[in-house]
């Protein structure tokens, strides 16, 4: 009985192959599937009448997916598993004795050898036995890994502008965004004496009326020996940076409504009056402050000296909290009371000239950029709700007052002057939501600028937008006045907003320095340009691209592709994944079906598939750069997603989003409605073959690649019983930091681990397991002679990982 069972689920299963696989035929796919399925459609018919050719039938089926698996994919082992390990499964079944003893006992009766392994089950069981040795061998040749070292530091370069020691004084750092620390205490030698310091639990956990993208995101601030951080509600935390515990708080009370897209805080400002660049030292200690009313009471002694005279209240070292509902608040960093001289009573309203301001269409998710004298800051705009929406201008605030110096409004350019009141700034213009970088000698901050809104439709679109969306521009810190753009993508149909802080460094080219700006893109692109005027230090080409069906629709013929980039190969049909067979094949179909020309297909009635896809291969935790050795870690992650567009006939119906709680991609008021998601498998895996997320190092000096790993495992997407970590390489989201220890840490990936790394190669030197997801970017600092690593472990919505409210630190020991 068992034995016929057996082969009429193989017969099933064979008949379901061969219809899949004439189906994958049909619309121009491989025509393998259809061999295999009637290979093991013979083999179960065989079975089931107990035949003992059903295991030579079987042995050949074997043999021939392993052939052609090799052809296809190499020894990829995580490309192999859905070609030949259920096929394996079932061969190990095959040569069990509950199917060898029936097969046994009709030959003895036809007079037939009893012999166990001689004939059928003999092929059967050799051909197991290579199958066995290709997979051995597969698991000591990996042909995505590339293997190599980064060059150490040159003599010549001795002397780096704005490096983080001892403090981490803005969000990437310094005002460079350079993710790098000067300290040297955590090296590839004692790393592994890295042990959990202390763990702070914010009592902030997302709430059920939160939005689904709720992220813990945070990079501290460390000041003196002071630790900073906001909450996913945006309190605003200071802690004692040695041992975790509470200074103060402070809760800005936040409107979150049912139209806010995020609740996301990145990080804090800081600004002092004793730094002339705003990048302070270690500073002296104080005694406690007294009860602040606006925060909770101090737990231990601050060490900020407090240097107001006593005949003002005038705050000198400034926490600055951007704030999701369009708030600026200047906090006194000592006590955690507000600057009353900033704004009004130390709150400015961002809202002011802001046009179409619905509740949550205008947010702020990431910190100003600080200079000497200003707050410079721009926004994150609702995405693709609707064609109403508010301006993305660009400000700069008097850092004392809170008074407008300046705007640059991408609609009006080139007038920077403050606009009067009762006077609207350009509506539904792109923003910039992952904030700036600034070089303060040059006079220069750099700011990413996103795509326009619907970002997926060009109709309407002006030329102004047209030329600064998915760009880098370059403004006067003084007057506003922009001093160059360069754009990464023309005509951005892609949602491929510039997602991260362009980096700042100098770089030595052909023997000179020159001060160069790193701009990563969601397309893969790294964009290494001359921060003086925006031309290309590495070369940039302008490649053809396919045309749009959508009628009036309007497409740049031409793309900008970077000499240095981490864009993923196109994908074909043999890139296809899966857990079998079966949802591999259903992949391929789906793949074969849509509409798909490569990175830039224009979106259409018709479902398309884009990869990289709206993750983007980097996001808004960028990269991060050693100065002094000039290399760069990054994080490069590649998942493709599906498109398709619906043409809308009014500005109110649920096109994509009915039943709903929110309501992404309906693009209200707008000519289509667009239907967005990743490229999954029937059973929720990924289509295309992993990896899905790597980490790399590349030498700067030469813009090459030098090493490049897997990086991550499925341990937190396997079965809570069954965490098996699988080390494929998962999608990751959040920045790396880089230290002159020569030692990278990353905590971005779907498993909750902090990770470090070895600079030079990229081999995992330690790992921590982390209480929730680490989609966040670590930092470091020093603090009574012990360097610290920190980062924060809350989780993000959308991504799926574990949701918490901790943040982690770990010291040597």
């Amino acid at each position: 009985m068992l034995i016929m069972i057996t082969g009429w689920i193989l017969a099933m299963l064979g008949a379901l192959l061969a219809m899949g696989g004439v189906w994958l035929a049909f619309v121009g796919g491989s025509w393998a599937y259809i061999a295999l399925g009637i290979g093991l459609l013979v083999s179960g018919i065989l079975l089931a009448r107990c035949r003992r050719a059903a295991l030579s039938v079987y042995a050949a089926l074997l043999m021939a997916t392993l052939v052609w698996a090799l052809w296809e994919v190499g020894l990829d082992r995580w490309a192999l598993i859905p070609r030949g390990a259920l096929f394996s499964v079932i061969g190990l079944w095959l040569l069990t004795p509950w199917i060898n003893r029936p097969l046994n006992a009709v030959a003895t009766e036809k007079m037939q050898s009893r012999s166990s392994w001689r004939g059928s089950r003999g092929w059967l069981g050799g051909a197991m036995i290579v199958v066995v040795l290709v997979t051995l061998i597969s698991i000591f040749r990996d042909p995505f890994d590339v293997a190599g070292q980064l060059p150490q530091a040159t003599a010549q370069a001795a002397i780096v502008p704005g490096a983080s020691g001892d403090d981490w004084l803005a969000y990437g750092g310094t005002g460079y965004s350079q993710r790098y620390s000067s300290l040297t205490d955590i090296t590839p030698q004692t790393v592994g004496r890295l042990a959990l310091a202390w763990t702070f639990h914010t009592g902030d956990p997302k709430g059920p009326s939160d939005p689904h993208e709720t992220t813990f995101e945070v990079t501290p601030l460390k000041i003196g020996n002071t630790l900073y951080l906001c909450s996913v509600h945006e309190n605003v935390i200071a802690l004692d940076a040695a041992t975790g515990t509470v200074r103060w708080q402070f809760d800005p009370h936040i409107k979150v409504g049912p139209t806010s897209q995020h609740l996301s805080c990145r990080g804090l400002a800081y600004h002092d009056d004793a730094s002339d660049a705003a990048l302070s030292t270690a500073l002296p200690n104080a005694t406690t402050p007294e009860a602040n009313p606006a925060s909770s009471a101090v737990s231990a002694p601050n060490t900020l000296a407090d240097t107001r005279s006593e005949s003002t209240s005038a705050c000198t070292r400034r926490i600055i909290l951007p704030t999701i509902d369009g708030r600026l608040f200047e906090l006194d960093a000592l006590t955690g009371r507000p600057c009353t001289e900033f704004g009004d009573g130390g709150i400015l309203n961002l809202a002011v000239n802001m046009p179409n301001l619905l509740p949550g269409y205008y947010m702020e998710t990431s910190p100003p950029v600080v200079t000497r004298k200003l707050l410079i800051i721009g926004a994150s705009i609702n995405d693709t709700e609707s064609v109403t929406n508010p301006s993305g201008v660009i400000r700069a605030f008097d850092v004392h007052t809170g008074r407008l110096v300046w705007n640059w409004d991408l609609g009006r350019p080139d007038v920077t002057t403050p606009l009067p009141p009762g006077q609207l700034y350009t509506p539904n213009t792109p923003g910039s939501w992952p904030g700036g970088s600034v070089d303060e000698k040059l006079g220069l901050v750099y700011f990413p600028i996103e795509n326009q809104s619907p970002d997926q439709l060009d109709f309407d679109r002006s030329p102004e937008v047209q030329r600064f969306s998915s760009s880098i521009v370059a403004l006067d810190i003084a007057t506003g006045q922009m001093r160059w753009v360069f754009q990464g993508v023309h005509i951005d149909l892609w949602d491929r907003d510039m997602p991260a802080q362009p980096t700042l460094v100098n770089l030595t080219v052909s023997g000179s320095t020159v001060p160069a700006l790193i701009a990563p893109t969601k397309q893969g692109d790294l964009y290494v340009l001359d921060r003086r005027t925006g031309k290309p230090i590495f070369p940039v080409r302008e490649l053809p691209e396919p045309k749009s069906t959508v009628p009036g629709e309007r497409i740049s013929p031409t793309q900008p592709s970077s000499s240095l980039n981490f864009m993923p190969p196109p994908l074909t049909g043999r890139d296809m994944w899966g857990a079998t067979p079966f949802d591999q094949l259903a992949c391929r179909i789906e793949f074969h079906s849509m509409g798909y020309q490569g990175p830039y297909t224009p979106p259409a009635t018709q479902r398309t598939l884009v990869y990289p896809g709206n993750a983007g291969v980097f996001n808004w935790g960028g990269i991060a750069v050693d100065p002094v050795r000039q290399v760069m870690v990054a994080t490069p992650v590649r998942l493709a997603f599906t498109y398709q567009l619906f043409a809308r006939h009014d500005a109110t119906t649920n096109y994509v989003s009915a039943g709903q709680k929110e309501h992404w991609n309906e693009n209200y008021g707008g000519r289509y409605a667009i239907k967005i998601g990743p490229f999954m498998s029937p059973l929720g895996l990924p289509c295309q073959q992993p990896p899905w997320g790597s980490i790399a190092g590349v030498d700067l000096r030469t813009g090459k690649l030098a090493w490049m790993h897997r990086n991550g495992t499925v341990r937190d997407q396997m079965p809570k019983f069954l965490p098996i970590p699988l080390p494929m390489g998962v999608a990751s989201l959040g920045g790396p930091l880089i230290t002159a220890g020569g030692v990278a840490f990353y905590s971005g990936t779907l498993d909750n681990y902090l990770r470090a790394y070895d600079v030079t190669t990229g081999r995992k030197l330690w790992q921590a397991r982390l209480p929730a997801g680490g989609q966040a970017t670590p930092m470091t600092y020093r603090v009574n002679g012990k360097q610290m690593v920190v980062v924060a472990a809350g989780g993000h919505g959308s991504f799926g990982t574990t949701l918490g409210d901790e943040v982690v630190a770990y010291t040597l020991k």
